[in-house]
């Protein structure tokens, strides 16, 4: 059984004058946002086996800082696939991964991770909004056929789920990271 947690990187600064999107910097709101998500992920255990994620500033950021959150100490391979190319080259990345691996994280960009989603799923969610997470289960051993059925959507979160309530367990766990 393969899962994979679409990562939607977190909240940037506004594009400036002469400055390109791929360019573009994490704002201070983007490190809460990411010690909100990475605790959650943290008390619920979850660990991946292989980090894939955009080769942009702002979720190359993103992923090294849920990294250091969660004490993920394994690989991050950063593909531009995954800042702008068509969904199914990056079906196609997905599909080439080590059988090995059971649990990945791919950090990227809307509207691309939410066609994602349902494409490779049988929910249907309009917007990954940022430091957004869905968690797609597939029943197959392989990679390689991850495209034969679809899969089921275990849990979806963001962080303004948290907006007005943030359990203890977060409270405790969650510390900024700068």
């Amino acid at each position: 059984m393969k899962t994979i947690y679409f990562i939607r990187h977190a909240k940037t600064k506004n594009l400036q004058r002469g400055e390109s999107d791929f360019e573009r910097s994490l704002k201070q709101k983007a490190y809460k946002q990411i010690s909100i998500i990475g605790s959650y992920l943290k008390l619920r255990k979850i660990q991946p086996d292989l980090i894939l994620s955009s080769c942009s500033l702002r979720a190359q950021d993103t992923s090294l800082k849920l990294a250091e959150k969660l004490e993920y100490e394994g690989k991050i391979e950063y593909f531009k696939e995954l800042y702008v190319a068509p969904n199914e080259e990056v079906i196609e990345i997905l599909k080439a991964q080590d059988d090995a691996q059971k649990t990945l994280f791919v950090v990227g960009h809307n509207p691309f991770l939410s066609e994602l989603v349902n494409i490779l799923s049988s929910e249907h969610i309009a917007k990954i909004p940022t430091m957004g997470v869905v968690c797609v289960h597939f029943e197959q051993e392989k990679w390689s056929e991850i495209e034969k059925t679809k899969g089921r959507v275990e849990f979806f979160i963001f962080p303004k789920q948290f907006q007005y309530y943030l359990p203890q367990e977060f409270r405790t766990a969650s510390v900024i990271i700068p």
